[in-house]
């Protein structure tokens, strides 16, 4: 079965072509800058290609690269018709009315228009992808993998904030939680390395948006970020916890609406307000090499919030058998792992820093012998979620 997978943002859409049966993926790429200018990085039968293109909509994007699967050097199948048995859409929100990916049907879709507020820069693009790929591909099964999913078996008394209880019940105001495709395929295969029927395990999503999640028995019991992406580790870009006062301050100090805050901390905060230097942190990590004290604040920063979230996953849980670093940080960034597992010892973890500085790929083990958790370096593979979520529900 050939899976078309794709997660459309608001000016950019990524995309895979992958055969479920053998896992292979057959093309993939991006398209960038859509309704600016319009850019389309491709890559297919061992050839990358970069071309420049008018790109005024999400629909001429889609409808381009579908082009490019059935034409030209990089033509991976004949048709598009007789070829795709069906597209899986990463769908970011799915409140609680999703616990599991589904089949998308109208019931859906307006499901997924009320969870807009929820998630406003986010489900308008998924959902304008699905109406689009219903009508450039008819006739085919389109399924909804949601990043809440996972996290759906979270306890009340891990969703819920300390508000009157009417927000609840009336606005839905609660931690829904997000990354759930990755942590989802993270811990599953931690599970199976540790090869044991009850498992608890800590699974760090460290990249530019960053997450951690608690894992017992297979289930989501806390994670870190909440009703919106913004919540948790400090990030890129974004603050990650703080004093929601922080907020009404900030109006009266910089003279700034509720919305100009909540942007301030999404994107002009994290790494990239502590250091001065990048969002990226490959740079920070050069900058404080060379010196630069707000840099290394930034890293120290970073690693001490990753640090007490480990710590109060393993008190939620009772313990921990495995923690695993994921996406690119944390599959990159041995100084990041090295200084998050530091004084850590007295849980049983403790890091083989030869073993954890080594560059290879594929999933690593990289505790010290004498550790009594183990330490995984697992590369995240969401779209594979997504693929054998669409398979599943569509296979008959």
């Amino acid at each position: 079965m050939l899976i078309f997978i794709l997660n459309a943002g608001s000016s950019s859409l990524k995309y895979q072509l992958m055969n479920h049966a053998t896992h292979r993926v057959l093309a993939s790429g991006l398209c960038e800058r859509i309704g600016i200018d319009g850019r389309i990085i491709h890559d297919a039968n061992e050839l990358k290609t970069t071309t420049e293109i008018d790109l005024p909509t999400h629909k001429e994007a889609i409808a381009h690269v579908l082009k490019l699967l059935v034409e030209g050097p990089q033509k991976v199948v004949d048709t598009i018709e007789k070829d795709i048995d069906a597209i899986g859409h990463r769908v970011v929100h799915g409140g609680e009315y999703f616990h599991e990916s589904v089949i998308i049907d109208d019931n859906v879709l307006r499901k997924l228009e009320k969870l807009i507020p929820l998630a406003p820069l986010h489900n308008p693009a998924h959902i304008l992808g699905i109406k689009i790929c219903m009508e450039l591909i008819p006739g085919k099964p389109n399924v909804a993998v949601f990043d809440t999913a996972f996290h759906q078996t979270m306890p009340a008394s891990s969703f819920m904030y300390a508000l009157p209880y009417e927000d609840y019940t009336e606005h839905k105001i609660r931690k829904y939680g997000f990354h759930g495709t990755s942590h989802n395929y993270v811990s599953s295969v931690a599970a199976k390395l540790l090869d044991k029927k009850e498992s608890k395990i800590i699974v760090c999503h460290l990249g530019n948006g960053s997450s951690i999640c608690a894992v017992k028995d297979g289930k989501s019991v806390d994670t870190s970020m909440g009703l919106t992406p913004l919540e948790g580790l400090m990030m890129g870009t974004r603050s990650g916890d703080l004093d929601p006062a922080v907020i009404s301050f900030l109006m009266e100090k910089k003279q700034m609406s509720a919305n100009e805050v909540v942007d301030y901390l999404n994107k002009k905060s994290g790494l990239l307000g502590v250091s001065g230097v990048s969002s990226d942190l490959r740079e920070i990590i050069e900058a404080s090499e060379k010196g630069d004290s707000r840099a290394q604040l930034a890293i120290d920063l970073k690693c001490s919030r990753i640090k007490k979230y480990i710590c109060s996953y393993a008190g939620v849980m009772g313990g921990v058998d495995a923690i695993c670093f994921t996406a690119g940080v944390g599959e990159n960034a041995d100084v990041i792992r090295e200084k998050v597992c530091e004084g850590l010892e007295f849980m049983g973890i403790e890091l083989d820093k030869n073993k954890n500085k080594k560059r290879t790929k594929g999933t690593r083990e990289v505790n010290s012998e004498a550790s009594k958790t183990k330490i995984y370096v697992i590369p995240t593979n969401e779209e594979f979620v997504i693929a054998n979520d669409t398979y599943n529900l569509t296979k008959a």
